[in-house]
C-alpha cells in the first residue's frame, strides 16, 4: 500500500525522485496544489496541475516548446538527443512532416488487421492465466498484448519481441538487472541496444520493404538517424501506455468490485470503461515543456528558459472538469481526460491503445467471473511513467458459454 502524504509535507517531497512515486500516492498533494497553488514553483522547475492550464500550455508550442525534451529528466539535463528529429520532441513544420509521414501507419487500414490479432492474443494470454487460476497479470498479459501489437505494426519478428520488451523497460526506468549477468544495466546502454537493433531491422527493410511502419519510414526522405529515433519512440510509446493502463485497469476493477459487476452486466460500458481506465491510470504522469519566452500562467510569471512540468496525473483528477474525480466510474461520460495529450502532440497511437483496452475488457467479461489481488502490488519507480509493475491476481472462470 502506497502512503498518502499530507499537503503540509509538500516542501519536503522531491517530485524528481522516481522512488517517491512508487512508494507514495500523491493524490492529496495534487488536490491541494490544484486548489491553492496550481502553478507551483520548485527550485528547478514549475509544476502545473490544473486541466485548463495544461491545455493552455500544450496548445502553445511556440511559447512552450518540446524541442528540448518532453520529460523532466531530459529538460533539466539541458537537452534531448532526439530533439528536432523524433516526433514527440519536435514542433512546427518538422513535427507536421513527421506526423504526416507516420499517420498512415496508425490509420484504420493499418490497424484493422492488428486489431484482430490483438483480440486473438488477449484471448490466448488471458485464457492461459484463467486456466492456471491466476498469476502476475502484468508480466503474463499486460506486458505481452501491447508489445505484440506495436511489434506487428513495426514488423519486429516474433523471436525478437521479448528482448525488445526488456530493453524498453530498462531504457525507461534507468537501471534494472541484466537478465544474463545480474548486474545493473544503465538506461543509456539499453537505449543504445534498441537503436542498434533497429539499425539492423531498417537495413533489412531497405533491402526488402514490407507493409509495416519501418518500411514506411525507410521509404521516405528521413535520414537514417531520424528513422532510428522514431522507431525507438514508437516502440516505447506504443507499449508503455497500453501496458500500464491494462494493469491499472484490472487493479481498479478488483478494488471497486461494484464497477466490475456493472461492466459484467452491460457490454455497452466497454467503451466508457476503457476511457475511464485511461483517465484513472494516466500512464504518462507528466509532460515537460521549456518556455521560449516570458509568459503568464495561472497568475504566475514564467520566464524564458524555465522548465514546466504538466502533471497530467493531476489534470485528470481536476474537480472543475470531472464530477467526483477520485471515484472510479466505468460509465463516466463525458470524459475529457488528457491521457493522450491534446493539440499538435495528441498521441498517434491513441486508437491502438483504445483497441487493446476494449479487447481486454471484452475478454474479461467473457471468461472471468471474479478476480482478486493475491499479493503485494508494486509500482514503477518513475516520475514520468505512472503505473503498476507487478499485479498478482487470482481469477475465477466465468460460467458463461
Amino acid at each position: 500500500m502506497r502512503r498518502r502524504p499530507d499537503p503540509d509535507e509538500l516542501d519536503r517531497l522531491d517530485l524528481l525522485d522516481p522512488h517517491l512515486h512508487a512508494t507514495h500516492d500523491l493524490t492529496p498533494i495534487w488536490r491541494w496544489l490544484r486548489a491553492n497553488d496550481p502553478v507551483h514553483e520548485h527550485e528547478s522547475f514549475w509544476s502545473v496541475t490544473r486541466h485548463a492550464d495544461v491545455l493552455r500550455v500544450v496548445r502553445a508550442p511556440a511559447t512552450f516548446t518540446s524541442l528540448r525534451g518532453n520529460m523532466l529528466r531530459t529538460l533539466l539535463r539541458g537537452h534531448d538527443p532526439g530533439a528536432g528529429r523524433m516526433l514527440v520532441v519536435t514542433d512546427g513544420p518538422p513535427h507536421t512532416r513527421l506526423r504526416h509521414l507516420l499517420t498512415p501507419g496508425f490509420g484504420p487500414r493499418a490497424l484493422g488487421a492488428v486489431t484482430d490479432s490483438i483480440a486473438v492474443a488477449t484471448r490466448e494470454l488471458l485464457g492461459t492465466l484463467v486456466r492456471r487460476g491466476g498469476g502476475d497479470f502484468v508480466a503474463e498479459v499486460a506486458a505481452q498484448v501491447p508489445l505484440r501489437a506495436i511489434c506487428e505494426l513495426l514488423g519486429v519478428p516474433e523471436g525478437d519481441r521479448q528482448r525488445v520488451l526488456r530493453l524498453t523497460g530498462e531504457a525507461m526506468l534507468g537501471e534494472s538487472p541484466d537478465s544474463t549477468t545480474g548486474t545493473p544495466l544503465p538506461a543509456r546502454i539499453a537505449q543504445s541496444e534498441i537503436l542498434l537493433y533497429y539499425t539492423r531491422l531498417a537495413a533489412e527493410r531497405r533491402a526488402a520493404p514490407g507493409d509495416d511502419v519501418i518500411s514506411l519510414l525507410v521509404g521516405s526522405d528521413l535520414t537514417e538517424e531520424e528513422v532510428l529515433l522514431n522507431c525507438y519512440n514508437l516502440i516505447i510509446g506504443g507499449d508503455e501506455t497500453a501496458r500500464l493502463a491494462m494493469a491499472g485497469g484490472v487493479l481498479a476493477l478488483a478494488t471497486y468490485g461494484e464497477q466490475w459487476e456493472r461492466l459484467r452486466a452491460d457490454p455497452a460500458l466497454i467503451g466508457p470503461a476503457a476511457e475511464e481506465i485511461l483517465r484513472w491510470t494516466t500512464p504518462a504522469a507528466h509532460v515537460g515543456r521549456l518556455a521560449t519566452r516570458d509568459a503568464e500562467l495561472g497568475g504566475r510569471r514564467i520566464a524564458a528558459g524555465d522548465v514546466v512540468a504538466l502533471w497530467t496525473v493531476s489534470a485528470n483528477r481536476d474537480e472543475t472538469v470531472f464530477d467526483e474525480p477520485d471515484r472510479f466510474d466505468v460509465g463516466r461520460t463525458p470524459n475529457r481526460h488528457l491521457t493522450f495529450g491534446h493539440g499538435p502532440h495528441f498521441c498517434l497511437g491513441a486508437e491502438l491503445a483504445r483497441a487493446e483496452l476494449r479487447a481486454l475488457l471484452a475478454e474479461l467479461r467473457a471468461s472471468v467471473r471474479a478476480f482478486e489481488v493475491t499479493g503485494p502490488v508494486t509500482w514503477l519507480p518513475s516520475n514520468f511513467i505512472n503505473g503498476v509493475a507487478a499485479l498478482p491476481v487470482a481469477l475465477e472462470p466465468s460460467n458463461r458459454p
